[in-house]
């Protein structure tokens, strides 16, 4: 092969890997990242498309579901629902044998959907009384939490204790039939 020939083939195939690196590097490159998100997102929709479809076979029995809980929930009306929530804790402590000795309700509103009712409860009794007192509203069909539980003596002997409650009762503000 003439020396000519050499450059002139050294050349042309300098020329052709340069052209294959930056094919690689602006077609194939970006084609096999939009390939992989594109599958990604396919496996994704397959995924969510199951899911729907479970769904709806379920959709019987998450309506009832709901109509279960959310009738649970306090009234809409701030005035009613503090009402039954004073009412409620009034049994609950003629069940025990606790005597409350203070509660505060105070109104949050969460979102447009509903509002939350924080109840700060003090109650006095032995620890049997208490105990059932909190036993009591664990047990209650309302739409109320209990978050938090703190027991006090007021002497030596721990027979007389103080219960504070921190609780939190729920209220739909919209409810769609």
């Amino acid at each position: 092969m003439k020396i000519e020939n050499r450059q002139k083939f050294l050349l042309i195939l300098t020329i052709a890997v340069v052209a294959l690196y930056v094919g690689d590097l602006l077609v194939f490159e970006p084609l096999g990242k939009w390939w992989k998100s594109r599958s990604d997102t396919i496996v994704t929709l397959r995924n969510q498309v199951k899911e729907g479809k479970f769904m709806l076979l379920r959709e019987p029995s998450i309506r009832r579901q709901w109509g279960e809980m959310s009738a649970k929930t306090l009234p809409n009306n701030t005035s009613l629902a503090e009402q039954q929530v004073l009412k409620s804790f009034d049994n609950w402590s003629q069940e025990s044998g606790a005597t409350v000795t203070g509660i505060t309700p105070q109104w949050k509103i969460d979102s447009t959907n509903y509002m939350t009712l924080n109840c700060r409860v003090e109650a006095s009794g032995d620890l049997g009384t208490l105990s059932r007192f909190v036993y009591d509203i664990e047990q209650n069909t309302m739409a109320m939490k209990l978050d938090s539980v703190e027991f006090s003596t007021h002497d030596n002997a721990g027979q007389q204790l103080t219960l504070g409650l921190q609780l939190s009762g729920l209220a739909l503000t919209t409810l769609k039939k």
